[in-house]
């Protein structure tokens, strides 16, 4: 696991939407991935409009951000929760189940799915990847989703360039 964040991406000029669907679940884990990402956020994309969805836990985030996906309203959502791992291997398959259900729904909506559930063997590792700022992950997840979002809309623009040029005529 890296112990630094990555670079910040340039600061967005350009009007963005983002949406963060969040836990309710080990709430003082979340929140803090929460502010960390909005602070975020906030710094990189000023304009932007950023928008926040509380579900009851994590298992719950895909069906939410499946829906923003469909409606193409955000430029990318970012997932926000925490699983602590227990007695079982339940937090095993759910932290499975949820990123192969985020990753689905990215690519097939063609919407970046900013995948912040996070799993965790104690609450230390929740404290220091969630609640400080040495290595956030919260932080880590907007400047994911700010640079990806950016790349897309490049992609997307010299895209529709190349559509709008007619054909050359050499005769």
């Amino acid at each position: 696991m890296t112990k630094e964040s990555p670079s910040r991406p340039p600061t967005g000029k350009t009007k963005s939407a983002f949406h963060i669907v969040a836990s309710r679940f080990n709430t003082q884990y979340v929140d803090g991935l929460i502010d960390h990402a909005t602070e975020e956020l906030r710094a990189l994309a000023p304009n932007a409009t950023i928008s926040l969805l509380r579900v009851p836990g994590s298992f719950e985030i895909p069906v939410v951000a499946r829906e923003l996906a469909a409606q193409h309203q955000a430029d990318a959502i970012i997932a926000c929760g925490v699983i602590l791992q227990g007695e079982t291997n339940h937090a095993e398959n759910l932290g499975r189940s949820v990123t192969d259900a985020l990753q689905r729904i990215a690519i097939e909506h063609g919407v970046p799915v900013i995948n912040a559930v996070l799993s965790f063997d104690n609450e230390n590792q929740a404290r220091a990847r969630c609640l400080e700022n040495k290595i956030n992950r919260g932080t880590e997840a907007a400047r994911a989703a700010v640079e990806i979002a950016n790349v897309l809309s490049e992609v997307r623009s010299k895209q529709g360039a190349a559509v709008s040029k007619p054909p050359r005529d050499n005769g």
